[in-house]
């Protein structure tokens, strides 16, 4: 499978070496939902936060003691987070978990930004309906990067939502056409202090 697009001219893909900060920078991805949320860590790790619905409302909780764990442990500059898609079904039930992490995010002095669904795709494939198999393709293509037990694609949204952050800050983790960097121009990212 092949992403139009995504690898420069001349450029090798994928790089077989883990994808590092550079500039210790630290940014977290957050691909926020009640189920299973994706969370890619500064260090480039990423895992899922998975809930079971017969836990309720307690489920929040457990999302958000995870993140809070993770803001302590790793001390982001900032948080990249997917943004609630407009006129979606479930928006309010993700938005409980939004407003739980987003207490977090300010408890934490953290400065955070957030990407529309549309967005993150285009920057990620230059294709803003692109799915989850072609979003974890692009990231292998880009960075040799590949995501256990993701079936749902929760982790490599919030890989992608950590490199948009890397590269909207100027300190981007992997080269890729300039049209496609471009597309993060939408996103009001917050002033980071490092």
């Amino acid at each position: 499978m092949t992403i139009p697009g995504l690898i420069a001219p001349g450029a090798l893909a994928p790089i077989s070496a883990p994808v590092a900060a550079p500039s210790g920078l630290r940014v977290i991805g957050l691909d926020l939902s009640l189920t299973s949320t994706g969370v890619a860590l500064p260090d480039g790790t990423t895992y899922r936060i998975k809930t079971h619905s017969d836990a309720g409302d307690r489920r929040l909780l457990h999302i958000r003691d995870s993140i809070r764990d993770d803001l302590a442990d790793h001390r982001p500059h900032l948080a990249v987070v997917e943004d609630l898609p407009k006129h979606a079904m479930a928006a309010g039930i993700t938005a409980k978990v939004h407003g739980a992490v987003l207490c977090e995010l300010l408890d934490a002095g953290v400065p955070y930004a957030y990407v529309v669904p549309a967005t993150l795709k285009a920057f990620a494939c230059d294709n803003g309906r692109a799915d989850k198999s072609e979003m974890a393709a692009a990231a292998y293509l880009a960075a040799g990067a590949t995501f256990a037990d993701d079936k749902g694609g929760d982790q490599a949204d919030a890989w992608w939502l950590r490199a948009a952050g890397h590269d909207a800050l100027g300190h981007p983790l992997f080269g890729m056409p300039q049209a496609q960097r471009n597309r993060l121009l939408k996103v009001s990212w917050p002033e980071v202090i490092r």
